[in-house]
């Protein structure tokens, strides 16, 4: 394995959208502060963390979050990107939905293509994310989609298991103390189709990685502190229930055209309620 150098900087930028509905939103922006407190505990120096969510997450707050990166960062820096949402791509051209105007998959491109660092990783864990890849690529640049084309445009589970990756040991294959995007990868495709598996639903996102050999040496987290809560039994079990809740509501979403809509509703908002909870008692 390629380690990076020991001066090099990993700049991290995490951006949660629209969720085509106000409750999956919420949804989002709590994976958003999900994985910014996994990055930041037991942040090194050389890690730069930014996370936009909510009304935050704006086309003009992205470019000028990458924009920052773009004056800072150095050829031997490393970038990372991981979009969370809703997608949309319309056979041509995909965007990233965004409160206000979205942004497409050129307009990004254009603006990750200023940042120097040439090890470059983008996660578009979006529906429709498929229908990004062709735009966003170039040398030096790995890029990782939920979905298999633009013509995917469910929303995804492999957002919340890509999560749950960055904080759970078992990610860890080689055991090495450390996830690799590579190792995140498989982790969240297994648990996504796992998923699908128990749900007896028809897979409808099927994730893509375009280089595993560059994947394999970009290392995402250290683990330490980040695993304590999978170490500690009542952590642990804080976290099952948590994954209990995500599954059911990622489950309701496939039974909301046969429900009331005031039912399916009062549902998922008692779920979010209950995933809230379960989050806080964890951070704590």
């Amino acid at each position: 394995m390629v380690a990076l150098p020991a001066f090099a900087t990993t700049y991290m930028v995490t951006v949660a959208g629209l969720g085509g509905e106000p409750d999956y939103e919420t949804r989002f922006s709590m994976l958003a502060t999900d994985t910014d407190k996994i990055l930041h505990t037991g942040a090194a120096a050389d890690r730069v963390v930014e996370t936009l969510k909510g009304p935050a997450a704006t086309k003009a707050n992205v470019t000028a979050a990458l924009s920052r990166v773009a004056a800072q960062a150095k050829p031997q820096d490393a970038f990372v990107l991981m979009m969370i949402g809703h997608g949309t791509f319309d056979g041509e051209v995909y965007k990233f939905n965004l409160p206000g105007p979205d942004i497409s998959a050129p307009e990004l491109a254009a603006l990750l293509n200023r940042i120097s660092a040439t090890r470059q990783l983008v996660v578009d864990m979006t529906s429709a994310s498929g229908g990004a890849t062709d735009a966003l690529k170039r040398a030096n640049r790995t890029i990782i989609t939920a979905t298999r084309s633009g013509a995917e445009r469910n929303a995804t589970v492999f957002a919340r298991f890509w999560v749950e990756a960055l904080r759970d040991p078992v990610a860890d294959t080689d055991k090495n103390g450390q996830v690799t995007a590579l190792e995140a990868f498989h982790y969240a495709q297994t648990k996504t189709q796992e998923f699908y598996t128990e749900q007896k639903h028809l897979m409808t996102e099927h994730a893509q990685l375009d280089d595993q050999q560059r994947a394999a040496t970009f290392t995402l987290v250290r683990y330490g502190s980040n695993a304590a809560e999978n170490s500690d039994p009542g952590k642990r079990e804080l976290v099952t229930k948590k994954e209990q809740i995500e599954n059911q509501i990622d489950a309701l979403k496939y039974q909301k055209d046969l429900m009331n809509p005031d039912d399916y509703r009062k549902q998922l908002t008692q779920l979010l309620v209950e995933l809230a909870k379960t989050q806080a008692a964890i951070d704590k």
